[in-house]
């Protein structure tokens, strides 16, 4: 019996992992930037996700668009973990929410970049191809809760997009 829920939760790792950064993808898409820099980074990126969600150090993943010639940010999406949440045995992921939400927050220019940043729980493992940063300020932007969006087992995502104040 424990082999048959080790498996499941494995499986809901890899699921909500590659979904994160489908969904990811998508909002890069839909938001007028070019995803080949995520594509091209993909492994690095699925091997820290899954290794963070299998040990349950994972609390976040964000998604920072920033002009380059200033470093400052442009928008933000952040896609916020649950563990053991109250899951009727189902997978899914609302993507129509997500373009939704990228209609209402509008296209960024198209000389912004991106970057892929999560917070951990201290302790976590070492995962190679990633290192320690801090997030851009958020000052002056107002954050838009899009909630559950990406669930299998009782794990999964909470989204959320940033935009400028006002």
């Amino acid at each position: 019996m424990t082999s048959v829920g080790v498996y499941s939760y494995t499986h809901s790792v890899t699921y909500v992992a590659d979904n994160i950064l489908k969904s990811l993808k998508d909002i890069i898409r839909l938001s007028g930037l070019d995803p080949s820099k995520l594509v091209s980074d993909w492994t690095v990126l699925m091997s820290g996700l899954t290794t963070w969600l299998n040990s349950q150090h994972l609390r976040s993943v964000t998604l920072e668009v920033y002009n380059p010639a200033t470093d400052d940010l442009i928008g933000r999406w952040d896609i916020d973990i649950a563990y053991g949440a109250s899951g009727d045995g189902s997978f899914w992921t609302d993507t129509d929410q997500i373009k939704y939400a990228i209609l209402k927050a509008g296209l960024w220019p198209s000389e912004a970049s991106y970057r892929i940043v999560v917070d951990t729980v201290d302790g976590r493992p070492h995962v190679v191809g990633w290192s320690d940063t801090s997030f851009r300020s958020t000052a002056g932007f107002v954050r838009h809760s899009l909630g559950s969006t990406i669930e299998r087992n009782g794990l999964g995502g909470s989204a959320a997009y940033w935009r400028k104040a006002g």
